[in-house]
């Protein structure tokens, strides 16, 4: 999903802390804003994890069982400046019954000076810098990711975002050169996305809450050939399984086709770069991954039945899981009926291994509002039904995938 720019109330945080906020250049080893070699200590690892989740087939094994199951997207977990906040939407997605929440991996930007946003990593002519301040910096997601744990709440983390909410694609090649097509090939580019890869993967390799890695939130190469993303994912993906074979790794794509499937029309051209059933076949991708936005996409609500169906019946035919991982509805007057009955498809006519809606929505004690058009606000009727009843629903679907 491509997101409005959120504002976080941070008018109390003092600008003098962002702007010295930025640690020291890295090499091959992350540093501590102190300069020290290693960097900051963290929670991960300490306690005795259930088996990882991994595939079982067309489904996933999840916490030692094989099941069906429904999640949610929450991309701001990790960009919160208050504990109170990630611990009240963690403890109210857990009380719903989901099992896995998919939130940002990724936050960079070129300016460490001007940005007003909690950021990971800095790039800029200068070189690449990673941020270990505890109030707007890694620590951030480090806390998200315990609290993960905590409630039993598995995450799939994103490592980069196709758009330029807090640091997409864009920040690579304004800090190295080229456009945004040209970033799955730029060899600086690539470097420096490894670098940040295995700085994450690294850190929390080891935590009981990570479900899968995921390349990117909807990486798209319009007009490009096809083979651009396929051998980017590719080569990422290996190059994280090299880090960690234990996870799984996704590719976060929105599920595009391209002929033969379909009628030729926006979804099915092959316009954004992007064959789901060639990369479906990716050894080192474990699962397939598409979303749903007809209005974005000059669809009726009604094909989206259509397009989940598609998708299982590709998964179907490569045997591997897939995920309706994002949808939404803008209109909240007919968001309920629109997304239950794609909710319904998926429960009643497909293998689908889970869905998850954008995006989790509930009134956080800071009063910040990271919501757009698409939230879902835990406690509401709609919530009841697409929320806590769906959940219900997919955990109660015998796990045999036979659609």
């Amino acid at each position: 999903m491509k997101l409005l720019q959120f504002f976080v109330a941070c008018a109390a945080i003092p600008v003098s802390l962002l702007v010295n906020a930025s640690p020291l250049p890295i090499e091959d080893s992350p540093l501590r804003t102190d300069g020290s070699p290693t960097q900051p200590a963290h929670v991960f690892g300490r306690s005795v994890c259930k088996p990882l989740s991994k595939p079982k087939g067309r489904l996933f094994n999840i916490g030692g069982t094989t099941q069906y199951f429904a999640g949610t997207n929450a991309w701001y977990l990790g960009h919160l400046w208050q504990n109170s906040d990630v611990d009240l939407a963690l403890s109210q997605i857990a009380a719903t019954g989901y099992k896995v929440v998919r939130t940002w991996g990724f936050g960079t930007t070129n300016n460490a000076a001007t940005t007003t946003d909690v950021y990971y990593q800095v790039l800029n002519s200068s070189g690449q810098y990673f941020n270990y301040n505890p109030s707007n910096g890694i620590p951030r997601l480090d806390y998200a990711i315990a609290t993960a744990e905590t409630y039993g709440i598995q995450l799939v983390l994103p490592l980069l975002n196709n758009y330029d909410d807090l640091g997409g694609i864009n920040t690579y090649t304004n800090a190295f050169g080229g456009s945004h097509n040209d970033f799955y090939t730029n060899p600086a580019a690539q470097k420096a996305y490894k670098k940040y890869i295995k700085l994450i993967v690294n850190r929390y390799k080891s935590s009981c809450a990570i479900f899968a890695w995921q390349l990117a939130n909807e990486p798209r190469c319009s007009t490009c050939n096809t083979s651009v993303i396929y051998n980017w994912a590719s080569d990422i993906s290996k190059y994280i399984k090299s880090l960690d074979s234990r996870h799984m790794v996704s590719l976060g794509d929105e599920g595009w086709l391209t002929p033969p499937q379909g009628d030729g029309s926006y979804a099915y051209s092959g316009y954004e770069g992007v064959d789901f059933v060639k990369n479906l076949e990716i050894p080192t991708l474990d699962y397939g991954t598409f979303h749903l936005y007809p209005s974005q996409w000059g669809y009726n609500y009604s094909w989206g039945n259509t397009w989940i169906e598609q998708h299982n019946a590709i998964g179907k035919a490569a045997g591997k899981p897939v995920v309706l991982e994002e949808y939404g509805v803008p209109d909240q007057s007919i968001r309920k009926d629109v997304e239950g009955e794609w909710q319904s498809t998926v429960v009643n006519k497909t293998s689908v291994a889970y869905d998850s809606f954008w995006q989790f929505g509930t009134g956080l004690p800071s009063g910040v509002n990271p919501f757009d058009g698409y939230a879902v606000y835990y406690g509401t009727d709609e919530y009841e039904t697409l929320g806590k009843k769906h959940a219900k629903d997919m955990s109660a679907k015998k796990a045999k995938a036979i659609l």
